[in-house]
């Protein structure tokens, strides 16, 4: 199918810049639209993320229909945006989502960045005791999660990018590889 919108999907681990990123390139890109993973309720999706990870991370059980309808919505509006940019951690892996991208694109942070980020994210109001709560099971679990994103989605991506860099750094460089596509 062709169609002059594209949808560019801008994926990552927790805590890589994707939702600071998604909404620099919208701030820079005209005639564009943004949808954010996590504005969604996921009611079919798994409820037990390290279990779906170590039971093989089948990104097909997330049913992933709302964000499909809103792309779909946007796409058929009577005046489609140029550019649809998904904050969206799994680039082409959902098969009900895949169909609708056009590039995808892996914010290749290192995990402890990562984690750095997240604690200073969520935990500005924080105690000592939730944040070690919370490194604890990153720790024991949750790392799994981010390993398995940065094999199986980092591979997956059309382009990958250094989350490391500036934000204005890694949107310039996301532009220019727009512009030779």
């Amino acid at each position: 199918m062709s169609r002059e919108t594209k949808v560019i999907a801008v994926s990552g681990v927790s805590g890589s810049g994707k939702t600071t990123v998604t909404k620099c390139l919208g701030e820079r890109l005209r005639n564009s639209e943004s949808l954010f993973f996590d504005d969604y309720i996921w009611k079919d999706a798994p409820e037990d993320l390290v279990k779906w990870v170590k039971d093989g991370a089948d990104y097909d059980l997330w049913n992933l229909e709302p964000l499909v309808k809103d792309v779909m919505t946007l796409l058929e509006s009577v005046d489609p945006p140029s550019f649809i940019l998904l904050d969206y951690p799994f680039s082409y892996q959902n098969q009900g989502m895949k169909d609708w991208i056009d590039l995808s694109i892996y914010i290749d942070t290192p995990l402890d960045v990562a984690q750095g980020r997240r604690i200073l994210r969520d935990y500005k109001n924080g105690t000592a005791s939730e944040i070690h709560k919370d490194i604890t099971f990153y720790l024991e679990e949750g790392r799994r999660a981010y390993e398995e994103m940065e094999t199986t989605i980092k591979g997956d991506a059309d382009y990958i990018v250094d989350g490391t860099l500036p934000v204005n750094r890694v949107v310039v460089l996301i532009l220019s590889e727009l512009r030779g596509r």
